[in-house]
């Protein structure tokens, strides 16, 4: 179990993303690109409520940055180095608590996916995780049924440990636990 703080979130540069900090004015762009069922439908039901509220995002982000202020996670925005200035998804990465065995989570607008752009979000924090923070091993789960998800876990080399059960938006799911060693 970890007991690290996360230091100020950095921002983080991909060939075709930026990844930089969380803000407040985020919470209009996320109320617009995130409540849709493709992205949480295989989210955990008891961190995501459904249906999603009109100061849904507001009242995530003010979590969010709470979180960051007290080196308990970091969040940033993806945001395109070309087109939209907007955010287009999030990516979060938190120590090893001993019980979640979750460290990072992301969701991107649907109308971005099949470009490899999470991917290439994944592998940078990732990347943050194992050369900055020294981490030696990220845990990370998904349900089963996202096949995106599962595919860049298996991309990075993560090992599937186990299988549990799990309460999603959309229901009882069977969720897939990952390790991913620093050296995979």
């Amino acid at each position: 179990m970890t007991t690290q703080k996360m230091p100020p979130t950095p921002v983080l540069q991909t060939p075709r993303l930026v990844l930089r900090p969380l803000r407040t004015k985020d919470a209009p762009g996320i109320q617009g690109r995130f409540p849709k069922w493709e992205i949480v439908r295989w989210l955990d039901a008891g961190s995501v409520p459904w249906p999603y509220p009109v100061d849904g995002a507001t009242a995530y982000v003010a979590k969010t940055l709470e979180e960051m202020a007290h080196g308990e996670k970091s969040h940033w925005a993806i945001v395109p180095r070309k087109g939209t200035a907007d955010l287009i998804g999030v990516i979060s990465l938190w120590p090893d608590d001993g019980s979640s065995r979750g460290q990072r989570g992301f969701w991107l607008d649907p109308e971005f996916h099949g470009q490899g752009l999470m991917t290439e979000a994944a592998d940078k924090v990732t990347d943050y995780a194992f050369s900055k923070l020294q981490w030696p091993c990220l845990w990370l789960t998904n349900a089963q049924e996202n096949h995106a998800s599962r595919r860049i876990k298996e991309k990075q080399g993560a090992t599937l440990v186990d299988l549990l059960i799990a309460q999603s938006v959309s229901g009882r799911v069977t969720q897939m636990v990952w390790l991913l060693e620093s050296e995979d």
